[in-house]
């Protein structure tokens, strides 16, 4: 089984959108028993908050229900136990060297870099444009899948 982290920022936006988009496309594809899914944050600042109230309708509007999930910060045991660690932009690359160090074990990737898309997935709490981040994340996340099967 794949173990895969989703991680942003505060985890209630972005890393929540891609844990769950993940897990309704492995669900769909009948992939539910070759992947673990995660998420969680660099930072301290949202702890145990759900996820974000526009980022979820985004996700309601999809027919993905992301209720229960809370913010959880990542930690060094993480590092361990997940395979693939996807981060969201450059401020979480640097951000995630202060949880674990350098990645020694080459875990650590940009979600679009991955997915062979280029860039960072824009933070929609400043933009507001959680349709596009959803829309960018389903496409890597669907990249993901082929490319880990």
């Amino acid at each position: 089984m794949t173990r895969i982290l989703f991680v942003c920022h505060g985890n209630i936006c972005r890393s929540p959108m891609a844990e769950f988009i993940f897990k309704k496309l492995i669900k769909e594809a009948h992939k539910e028993n070759d992947f673990y899914v995660e998420s969680a944050a660099t930072s301290t600042e949202e702890l145990g908050n759900p996820v974000y109230p526009p980022a979820k309708k985004e996700l309601l509007k999809h027919g993905i229900d992301p209720t229960g999930k809370h913010s959880r910060q990542m930690t060094k045991f993480d590092y361990e136990e997940f395979d693939y660690i996807f981060i969201m932009d450059e401020n979480n690359a640097r951000n995630i060297k202060y949880i674990i160090g350098e990645d020694v074990c080459k875990k650590v990737y940009k979600l679009l870099d991955f997915a062979e898309i280029g860039g960072d997935v824009p933070d929609p709490w400043y933009f507001g444009n959680y349709d596009t981040v959803y829309n960018t994340i389903y496409t890597a996340c669907n990249k993901i899948i082929e490319k880990l099967s």
